[in-house]
């Protein structure tokens, strides 16, 4: 493998965290590596409802923090969530002052959205259901005309290198496919996306498979909260991979979840009806389409026209499926959208190995516990952002200069089989899906074991592997329901609060080898 160094940090990803740490890192020089041109692959630029942060009374920021403690059935850690909300009004301004054209009246104010489980409307958006697309768009300005920023397109992570207990450096390889390079740098800031696209329905970019946070485990690094992925209850049905969002300020906004039998299946489930949180939303909707009721989300009553101009994007998505919002509901399943465990990190966003920082959604901060609150995600990429870039500067004093970083052509590298990548997909849908069993984790673990045995010499895929094997093992760990982590075959109900879960590769491959053993 050839070797090359740098003095510039490297930052892996494309999303929000990753270009608002390298711009929050100036002027000491960075490599920010994107697998897809810069705006194109990043799940930041599809989130439809914005930024949650208290911007206007009676709402305040001790108001928000108890509603991201509520949401997160009892294991967010609350000095985490104090510090993130009130830190989020800051976050907004300065997007503001970078660019980001959020909607505002006609005082100036900030025109603000509710979703689920907020005591109040304070979700920062753009044009309805845009808040992603212009965030990224007017950070994407920003990186490219950052002098101290290069810009690495069409390369992606496939390993990180270390020595003594330091992360020295990554392992970068062209990402259509080619053999890896080694480059030494003297921090690792890894702010890739999450693991949604393991799962044979989902809201995530099709690249986004967990390789992140695979990586770092793969390294040695400690996870947490590893079993609790967050399913998007209204995921547009329409035969799409990934599937369109249905964002929650859709139902914010009146409209109601119904079955093709015209029943609002949501009464008697939760007193917030539709407003429940995710994971109760999730469970009914999953049940509905489990018994073959075509779960489907009505906004007719609701928005009726006004659809088309509030949330364009989901009017578009309809119509190219054939479907028109204004006269018809939209079909909807719950998919696999959000990714609360990854790689643990302090309050200062570092890793457990020396060296490495992470932040986004590969990482777990205890901000969202057992179950996201909604729109805390680009809020919590935000203050994790600049806190990594913060901390990294302090560590290693300010550069100014560094020269860009030219990477060799490669040879050809072994690339995933895709029928194995839709095997894993296939196992991590049925047996840690939306509800679990200890026998359908058990089998999973087995179908994984198989995949990675399949093709053994590839990286990419034990990256996706290992992630797999983290969720499935820390879900069969955890014998309660809690959150988004819902056992069928749990007892009795779980305490109100709990224990976040702390789990490395080398643990998870031990449960999953002593089940290799066993009898299926």
């Amino acid at each position: 493998m050839t070797d090359v160094a740098t003095d510039r940090v490297v930052i892996l990803g494309a999303g929000l965290a990753a270009l608002y740490a390298a711009l929050a890192l100036a002027p000491r020089p960075v490599l920010l590596v994107s697998p897809d041109p810069l705006g194109t692959g990043a799940s930041s630029a599809w989130a439809q409802g914005g930024v949650a942060a208290a911007m206007a009374r009676p709402d305040s920021p001790e108001a928000h923090a108890a509603d991201t403690l509520r949401a997160g059935a009892g294991i967010v850690d609350p000095e985490v969530a104090h510090s993130v909300t009130r830190e989020a009004r800051d976050h907004i301004l300065n997007l503001t002052d970078l660019g980001a054209p959020f909607d505002r009246d006609a005082a100036g104010g900030y025109l603000l959205s509710r979703e689920a489980a907020h005591g109040f409307a304070r979700v920062v958006r753009v044009r309805g259901d845009q808040a992603g697309a212009e965030i990224m768009r007017a950070l994407v300005a920003q990186v490219r005309q950052a002098a101290s920023v290069q810009v690495l397109e069409g390369w992606l992570a496939t390993g990180l290198r270390s020595a003594e207990g330091r992360v020295t450096g990554v392992e970068l390889a062209p990402s259509d496919g080619g053999a890896p390079v080694a480059v030494t740098t003297p921090a690792v800031l890894l702010a890739g996306g999450g693991s949604g696209g393991l799962y044979a329905l989902t809201t995530n970019p099709a690249r986004i498979r967990g390789q992140v946070a695979g990586l770092a485990a793969r390294a040695g690094a400690v996870m947490a909260d590893m079993e609790f992925v967050q399913f998007h209850p209204t995921a547009m049905d329409i035969g799409l991979d990934p599937a369109p969002l249905a964002t929650e300020a859709l139902r914010g906004e009146g409209a109601v979840l119904v079955n093709r039998l015209g029943q609002r299946f949501m009464e008697g489930q939760h007193p917030d009806l539709e407003l429940a949180p995710r994971d109760v939303v999730a469970r009914a909707v999953y049940a509905q389409s489990r018994s073959g009721l075509r779960p489907m989300l009505d906004t007719r009553d609701a928005l009726g026209p006004r659809i088309r101009e509030d949330f364009p994007g989901v009017a578009a998505a309809s119509i190219r499926a054939g479907i028109d919002p204004v006269t018809q509901p939209i079909p909807v399943a719950a998919a696999a959208h959000y990714h609360m465990g990854g790689i643990a990190t302090d309050a200062a966003g570092r890793a457990s190995l020396a060296g490495l920082w992470a932040c986004g959604e590969c990482a777990s901060t205890g901000l969202h516990g057992a179950n996201r609150l909604a729109s805390n995600g680009l809020l919590e990429a935000l203050v994790y952002a600049r806190r990594c870039a913060s901390d990294i500067a302090g560590e290693l004093g300010e550069l100014r200069d560094a020269p860009p970083l030219a990477l060799p052509q490669t040879g050809p590298a072994e690339a995933p089989d895709p029928q194995l990548v839709d095997r894993l997909r296939d196992a991590m849908t049925a047996g840690a899906g939306v509800i679990r069993t200890a026998e359908g984790l058990a089998a999973c673990l087995r179908e994984i074991a198989v995949i990675e045995a399949a093709q053994p010499g590839c990286t990419p895929l034990r990256n996706m592997t290992a992630t797999a094997t983290l969720i499935a093992a820390a879900a069969l760990t955890r014998r309660e329901s809690r959150g988004a982590h819902f056992r069928s075959d749990a007892g009795e109900d779980a305490p109100e609060t709990g224990s976040r879960s702390r789990i490395t590769l080398t643990e998870a491959m031990a449960l999953r080898d002593t089940l290799q053993k066993e009898p299926a």
